[in-house]
């Protein structure tokens, strides 16, 4: 992605470059190899916000590589008040805990979703949930998955809410999109 773009669209839209960078990597590479599903960076970022604040959740920072400055590690999935219960899928692997599940990484997936899903977008041979670029593009092949044109709106939501069901995530994940949409324009 042209460096110029990212800063100038970085300074537009409050999106740290490198989170941009990934998200609008992703863009690039899921419409290549699914051009009939129309994904747009503004979503992939809005994701990005309503999981991790673009991997700067609770004071961490993206690094040059594209890994959070710690691991983000969401909280059990324990089936307490609001929480699904989902129990440990990976033995702890991903997320440290060998008892329940816990999403990671700046796009949070849990260790069965990045199983199924985990990409290596960077080429370091590896797909890394904490890695931007990896946890960008895996969030597009997922959103991509149905064949729907994600450029309709009813297509759109649906596949948000197959991320996440839950309708209030749906609207701020427009929302956000919407507004990084806007801002990105000249």
């Amino acid at each position: 992605m042209a460096s110029s773009w990212v800063a100038d669209v970085a300074r537009r839209t409050g999106i740290p470059e490198r989170a941009l960078q990934g998200y609008a990597t992703a863009d690039v590479l899921i419409n290549k190899q699914q051009p009939g599903c129309h994904l747009g960076w503004p979503t992939l970022a809005g994701l990005g916000f309503a999981e991790s604040v673009h991997g700067h959740f609770a004071g961490r920072t993206l690094r040059a590589d594209g890994r959070p400055s710690s691991p983000i590690i969401g909280i059990p999935l324990d089936g307490s008040e609001g929480v699904r219960a989902i129990r440990d899928t990976d033995h702890g692997h991903l997320d440290g805990d060998p008892i329940w599940d816990r999403a990671v990484g700046p796009l949070q997936f849990i260790p069965s979703t990045w199983a199924k899903w985990g990409t290596d977008a960077n080429g370091d041979g590896i797909a890394d949930p904490q890695q931007i670029d990896d946890a960008a593009l895996t969030a597009a092949r997922l959103l991509c998955d149905t064949g729907e044109d994600l450029s309709q709106a009813a297509s759109w939501r649906r596949a948000i809410l197959r991320y996440n069901a839950s309708s209030t995530y749906a609207d701020l994940v427009l929302n956000k999109a919407n507004t990084y949409a806007q801002a990105s324009r000249p």
